[in-house]
Parts: C-alpha cells; structure tokens; sequence
C-alpha cells in the first residue's frame, strides 16, 4: 500500500499582485452569484428623504412653533431645576420600586402561602388601579392619615407625630411612584428569576451554599440577563410618568415648570418643545446606560452566535493553505 500527497494547486494557477494576473478560483466549477437588482430599496430611500425634507422645511418655516422662545427658554432656570427634580424623582422612585419588586417577587416564589398571597394581593392592587389615581390618594394621605401613633391597642399613646410634618409633597409623589412602579417590576424580577434553570440551585445546595447565597451569587447574576431590558423601559416610562406628580400635588418637575412659564406668556407650543427636547435628551443617556447594561450581563450569551464558536469556513480554510479541504487529504491506494 502506498500514499499520495498531491501538491498543492496554487502553483501556475495563482499569480502574485507582481504579475498582474488573477488568481485562479481555487474551487473548480464554483457558481458566482451576482446581486440581484433591488429597485425598491432606492425608491423606498428617495421617498423618506423627500419626507424628511418636507417635515424639515414645516418645522422651520412654521411660525407657530416659534423656535426663537424655544432657544431662549431651553436653559431657563426654572427649567433647569425641574430637570433636576424630575431626575431625582426617577431615581428615588426606581430604587424603592425595585426594592419592593425583588421583595414581591421572592415572595411570590415562597413556599409560604401567607407571603405568597400577600404578594399576590400587592401586585393585583397597584397594577389594576391608574396611576394617576393612586398619585391623588397619596396626596391626601395626610388628609386621610393625619396622624401616626405607636403604643397599646385601645390603651395609651407612647408617642405621635402629624404625617403634615414628615410627608411632604415631594416624598408622596416618590412613594406614589415606586410603589406603582414595584408592582410591574415584581412580575419582571419573577421571571428573570424562573429563567434560571433549577439545577443551578441544586448545584450551588449540594456544594453546601444557603438560600441567601444562592440567591445573590448564583440566580440574581444570571436573571438580570433577561431583567435589565425591560428594566430599562420601566425606567424611560418612569421618567415620563413623573409628568403625572401634579397630581399630588408636586409643582416643581419638569412638566409643570414648562407650562408655568407658557401660562405666562401665552406660548404653550413654544415650551412643549421645550420639554420634549429635555425628555429626548435625557432618554437618549438613559438608553446608552442599559446598552452597557446589557452588553454587561449578556456576555457569553451573544445572540448573533448563539454563544457557540464561530465556525470555520470553507473559504477561510482554502485563503489560509491554499487547498481545499478536500484536496489537503492524502490519497490512498490498495
């Protein structure tokens, strides 16, 4: 029996850039496909561009909307400050919501049916009645509630304090918010966390780990992969719900300094752009925000490979030896 190794094919076929030749296709016979023509993404582009230019020119030439008060009033004080505490409602708002919701969420995976109903009844609550609503009933909490005092039930009073004293405007839209906010954030922390295969946590108890452990070490990393996304839109729809504090009645976010200062010039269109331009803006960071985010915790798991490694070619075999893989198998007679 003797062997064959045939040499390799890219001797005359194939020229160096020095002698201007081409080089031979190294698979014989290979159909080259061309492009077929696509009208319809040339005529679908001019189309937008003409709209574009059209909706450019009437948001120039529109007097109405009065771009001369829009620049002088972009960076107004009032404005500015209510920038300021629109952020700071969101922020404070998300940080309680999610506190709750991961709270709610545990409980709605307790064996304790106690936990789990009251979680259950938390959720049904703020999520089935509006938000707008529950903002004026923590408005009138103070209404309602005008005093907390702790001692014995039905017998004397240790100590009393007026909810006026302790429960302004500002921390009623706050609580008002995060707690809406906590109840749609527990159904998304649930099934981040149900995401996790179970073998996950039978692993981390067979190598002696507690409950808590597992659930911070091991089930919470994996779950924001599929909870920072959604995470994210709750957080862009925080920060446009704060529009609705008026209702508590808070008087100094964004929203209500906008429409003072076009109360008082007659000007309402002028100073909804206003607000837009901020929203826009402040949605635009908070979207590169959960970009990283996510990017972060999704590693290992790319969508674009499916968190396999890439796959050798065929054509990257023949450019790296010069054969191809069917030609670089030695052949064999009997």
């Amino acid at each position: 029996m003797s062997t064959q190794t045939p040499a390799p094919a890219s001797g005359a076929a194939s020229a160096g850039p020095a002698t201007g030749r081409r080089t031979a296709d190294p698979i014989p016979g290979r159909i080259r496909a061309k492009r077929s023509p696509r009208p319809g993404t040339w005529i679908s582009a001019v189309v937008v561009a003409l709209v574009a230019l059209g909706l450019i020119n009437f948001l120039i030439t529109n007097p109405v909307f009065d771009w001369p008060t829009v620049a002088t009033y972009i960076l107004d004080v009032k404005v500015v400050q209510g920038v300021g505490w629109t952020l700071l409602i969101t922020v404070l708002a998300m940080v309680l919501g999610t506190v709750v919701a991961l709270a709610a969420a545990i409980m709605r995976r307790s064996e304790n049916p106690v936990l789990r109903g009251v979680s259950w009844a938390y959720i049904f609550i703020f999520r089935g009645t509006p938000v707008y609503t529950q903002l004026v009933f923590w408005g009138l909490f103070t209404v309602i509630v005008p005093k907390i005092a702790l001692g014995v039930p039905f017998g004397p009073e240790w100590f009393s304090f007026s909810t006026r004293d302790y429960f302004p405007a500002f921390w009623a839209a706050v609580v008002g918010l995060g707690l809406n906010e906590g109840a749609y954030l527990a159904e998304i922390i649930r099934s981040g966390l149900n995401s996790v295969d179970k073998g996950q946590t039978e692993a981390s108890k067979a190598l002696g780990m507690g409950n808590g452990n597992i659930l911070r070490r091991i089930i919470i990393p994996q779950a924001m992969r599929v909870i920072v996304p959604p995470l994210g839109n709750e957080t862009i729809g925080m920060l446009k719900t704060t529009s609705l504090v008026l209702a508590v009645p808070f008087t100094l976010d964004l929203t209500f300094a906008t429409n003072a200062i076009s109360n008082r010039l007659y000007a309402p269109i002028p100073l909804l752009i206003v607000a837009a331009i901020w929203y826009l803006a402040i949605t635009s960071v908070l979207m590169v925000g959960q970009f990283f985010l996510e990017r972060y915790f999704g590693r290992g798991f790319d969508d674009r490979t499916g968190g396999a490694a890439p796959k050798r070619s065929r054509q990257s075999a023949v450019n790296n030896s010069g054969t191809t893989p069917k030609d670089s198998l030695p052949e064999v007679e009997l």
